[in-house]
């Protein structure tokens, strides 16, 4: 409810001349309602007889990227990283383009997640793959998408 008040306040006030910075809309709810409300945000902060406003739109919704081949002044960005075996490095470079892979599993190891949780993490997104789909136990949390690390900025033309 914060995150959304604070969304609905945002974008209440904006005009064509703000400067919005979003991270990770819709990440309280369950992935597709999240996807789906990052999306419409998206796309209302993007179109310019809305508001058009120029914006950082910070996500983890990979399905997102899509939006730059839809929406005019949409481009995809995301942190440059280099990955050996199960490490990760951040380059602390932003590049052109959507990230090419998700690395949350790296990122909870470099957090300091317990390494036997960093193991049936990896077990289970390997079931996750194989399978195409996440059915959860019944009473279990909702889950989201944690895809890459990617940005948009909507640019005004």
């Amino acid at each position: 409810m914060v995150e959304m008040t604070e969304v609905a306040d945002i974008l209440k006030n904006a005009t064509s001349r703000s400067l919005l910075i979003l991270d990770e809309i819709g990440r309280g709810t369950s992935t597709y309602d999240g996807m789906s409300i990052a999306r419409a945000v998206l796309e209302y902060c993007a179109d310019k007889k809305r508001l058009g406003a120029k914006t950082l739109f910070a996500t983890h919704y990979h399905e997102l990227t899509v939006l730059e081949d839809t929406i005019p002044g949409v481009r995809n960005y995301n942190i440059a990283a280099k990955k050996r075996a199960d490490d990760i490095i951040f380059l602390r470079k932003i590049v052109r383009g959507g990230a090419d892979q998700s690395y949350g599993i790296e990122v909870a190891k470099l957090a300091g997640v317990p390494p036997r949780v960093i193991s049936r993490a990896r077990k289970i997104l390997e079931e996750l793959e194989q399978e195409g789909a996440f059915r959860p136990r019944p009473g279990s949390p909702p889950t989201r998408s944690r895809s890459p690390w990617t940005t948009w900025r909507g640019r005004r033309s």
